[in-house]
């Protein structure tokens, strides 16, 4: 057999494609020291997706190295029973899907590769649902609108004097005009923008989000209004920053990094703090929280601790995380981000999954790292229906 590199036999690795002798070459290869170069530049040429865990090299260097040989020694041993709860790491590049998924699986691992073909199981046709793109709706105090999904560059006249610009798709305020008033900035399904308000504070609104806002701050507080999920970066100041999410709960700074997730179909509030310092309230209670940390509202606030907030934020980022995240909940990012309703027919699936996925992939493309999972798909218009 004529030796090829390890790019070649790893390829084929994650198709399936392996003959037992390629696949004795690949173990010896991946034990030999002198391929290590090669499988490190293997992982570097998809640096974003381990940035954005918070990996470093030695990490994903040797979670690759465990992740392959425990792949192939499971291939060879007595496949035990199914567990109710299954874990599926979905990945977009090969040599995440047939290795490093191992690190984040916590103990089980389950490799799913990518394709460009659709499984049998997804049975899909026209349209092709497309992944979401920046774009939004900017609603002025008189009730007109103006779409933001075209305005790549350019000074947008507003009212009142007050005038923004849009730089490299993100809406800057300039102009504090004659009178205070209020905008409206939405972000339909399918759609995330972002925006940099009066005082400097940069906003980034995901999908099927809102963001109500003065056109300047004036008195005793900044403060501003949302629904669905939004990331701020707060401009440091005297005068206390305020976020009134979705009438549920009230966030208060004055110059910091953090994440609120307010959807209403979620399982609670959460506000994460990536640097500085939030108090949350909702009614009578208030907590305060450091970086690292998430209060929980629901009936009360409850403070969480050691969050991975890069897993957090990763929407802003182009990626889904999927980590410890049920079907259901799955499912809601997609819904979202595609602009698609979910259905179920029979009971839902009690499925994990772990790992993450970029989301410029179209709908039918992504549910290929599903083709594992045991569950079955249908497409009719945008509807994405889960078949038992």
């Amino acid at each position: 057999m004529v030796n090829k590199s390890l790019s070649y036999y790893m390829t084929r690795y994650a198709e399936g494609n392996l003959s037992e002798e390629e696949r004795a070459h690949l173990t010896e290869m991946l034990r030999s020291p002198a391929h290590q170069e090669e499988l490190a530049a293997l992982l570097e040429s998809d640096w974003a997706f381990w940035e954005a865990l918070g990996l470093d090299l030695p990490e994903r260097y040797a979670a690759v190295k465990k992740g392959v040989f425990a792949q192939l020694q499971a291939e060879e041993a007595v496949v035990p029973a199914a567990p109710v709860v299954k874990a599926i790491p979905l990945y977009r590049r090969w040599w995440v899907a047939a290795s490093i998924l191992l690190l984040l699986a916590a103990g089980g691992y389950f490799m799913t590769t990518y394709t460009t073909d659709v499984p049998d199981m997804v049975e899909v046709g026209p349209p092709m649902i497309a992944p979401g793109k920046e774009g939004a709706v900017l609603t002025l105090a008189d009730g007109s609108q103006v779409l933001l999904d075209t305005i790549t560059s350019g000074t947008v006249a507003l009212q009142n004097g007050v005038t923004a610009k849009v730089v490299d798709g993100a809406l800057v305020y300039e102009g504090k005009g004659n009178a205070v008033v209020y905008n409206t900035m939405s972000t339909p399904k399918g759609r995330q923008f972002q925006l940099t308000l009066p005082d400097g504070t940069k906003v980034w609104l995901n999908a099927a989000s809102t963001i109500r806002y003065p056109t300047a701050f004036s008195g005793t507080e900044r403060k501003v209004d949302i629904t669905g999920e939004a990331y701020f970066e707060v401009t440091k100041g005297t005068i206390p920053f305020v976020v009134n999410a979705d009438n549920r709960a009230e966030i208060t700074v004055l110059g910091t990094h953090f994440n609120v997730n307010s959807y209403s179909n979620e399982e609670g509030l959460a506000t994460t703090l990536l640097e500085g310092s939030v108090r949350v309230s909702k009614g009578n209670t208030s907590r305060q929280i450091r970086p690292g940390e998430q209060a929980l509202v629901t009936e009360s606030v409850q403070v969480v601790s050691g969050v991975n907030t890069a897993r957090v934020v990763a929407w802003k980022d182009g990626l889904f995380d999927f980590d410890g995240a049920s079907l259901e909940q799955v499912m809601r990012q997609l819904e979202r981000w595609y602009d698609i309703e979910v259905v179920y027919k029979g009971k839902v699936p009690n499925i994990t999954f772990w790992g993450g996925i970029t989301k410029d992939l179209a709908l039918a493309d992504l549910l290929t790292g599903l083709k594992r999972s045991e569950v079955n798909f249908k497409i009719e218009g945008r509807q994405l229906i889960v078949l038992p």
